[in-house]
């Protein structure tokens, strides 16, 4: 035990304790930049539109492709392009509704 606080580390009944945990209290985190977090914000919104975009393109061309050559693609493929491309613009538009009614909200704060 007396490695655990060292020699000098218990005095009376008091024990000095060392916080070695980013959560303790006393250390301090790296703050980041605001135009880092901005950016970050940023890059992710971006990337997450494009993924969107990507599944309905995705979508328009196995819809053409079965409706050109009905053969060659499978109807359960575009039966689940069609799903995923509709739950991602869901999704997309219910982020979007909520950031604008988060902004409306700061905005009318009196």
């Amino acid at each position: 035990m007396s490695g655990l606080f060292g020699t000098g580390a218990v005095t009376g009944d008091q024990v000095l304790l060392k916080a070695t945990h980013k959560n303790h209290f006393g250390i301090q985190q790296p703050k980041q930049d605001d135009e880092n977090a901005s950016e970050e914000f940023t890059n992710a919104l971006k990337g997450a539109l494009g993924q969107t975009n990507q599944l309905q393109q995705s979508m328009t061309d196995i819809t053409q492709a079965y409706l050109t050559d009905p053969e060659s693609v499978d109807v359960h493929d575009v039966t689940i392009a069609m799903s995923k491309a509709n739950m991602s613009l869901e999704i997309t538009k219910a982020v979007v509704d909520g950031a604008l009614k988060a902004y409306n909200n700061i905005i009318n704060i009196r």
